[in-house]
């Protein structure tokens, strides 16, 4: 009993949720609701790129500051902090790939390097790039910072699948979904690291969801359902809202500063 008590007072609350079967059903509709959002400003709008990468560049810049001055887990902030993120790295990448003329390939190039770097960062200043070390500032400005290099990155990598190799959007979203089944299988039956594994599966799920989300609304000739990009985006923000509701949206853990000071 003693020693139970002891267990829970090592670790503490995160700001983040707890990493479930929930959390990933609902980070994928965030992904295609970034996709089909973004699309909805910048095209069916037409608002272009450089606009719309401004417009969700600055909303996700108030709701990550929401987040990090936060005490403790708001599903809802969190959750439209992501969208944003998703969002944001939808027209970022459309613009780099499309407006700056570096292709796909070489945008999916680019912004790998810049995930590689932000988590070579994160790394050295922290020891680990694990969620469950999200619980400062710094750490939380590095852990957002990597969800969005790793949402932009997965908008190039799925316009690369699915146009430079010609895979189609139907075919882009397959290719992500057995991505992400061998990661499952992964994580079930070896002992590969669960820290590389979990942000193998985040990354996955954006070009999931961004292939989904293309197959959904881009014209029948492009290989689409030709959907109207407003009303799938209003559904799977439904579908969103249905699934904070019925889904228990729990806290993370992390180790306590006492904890850390114990060990060290």
């Amino acid at each position: 009993m003693e020693n139970r008590a002891r267990s829970q007072s090592l670790v503490s609350e995160s700001k983040v949720p707890e990493v479930t079967l929930g959390f990933w059903i609902i980070k994928i509709a965030a992904t295609t609701l970034g996709e089909t959002g973004g699309d909805t400003v910048t095209m069916t709008l037409n608002w272009g790129y450089l606009a719309g990468t401004f417009l969700f560049l600055a909303a996700m810049i108030v709701l990550v500051a929401a987040q990090i001055r936060a005490t403790k887990l708001h599903p809802a902030l969190y959750w439209a902090t992501i969208v944003a993120s998703t969002t944001f790295g939808t027209t970022m990448a459309d613009l780099a790939d499309r407006s700056l003329g570096i292709g796909y390939t070489g945008g999916s190039t680019l912004l790998l390097a810049c995930l590689v770097l932000v988590l070579g960062l994160w790394y050295r200043a922290e020891g680990t790039i694990s969620v469950n070390s999200v619980s400062t500032p710094r750490v939380e400005a590095f852990y957002w910072g990597t969800i969005t290099f790793s949402q932009t990155l997965g908008t190039a990598l799925g316009d690369w699948i699915a146009d430079t190799c010609d895979m189609g959007y139907g075919g882009g979203a397959l290719i992500f979904a057995a991505g992400l089944a061998i990661v499952a299988a992964l994580y079930f039956w070896t002992r590969v690291s669960r820290v590389t594994l979990f942000w193998a599966a985040f990354i996955l799920t954006r070009p999931l969801g961004a292939t989904v989300g293309d197959f959904l609304d881009k014209p029948l000739d492009h290989g689409g359902l030709a959907l109207s990009r407003p009303l799938a985006s209003l559904v799977i923000a439904a579908f969103m809202v249905v699934c904070l509701l019925l889904i228990p949206q729990r806290a993370g853990q992390h180790p306590s500063n006492d904890h850390a000071a114990e060990r060290a």
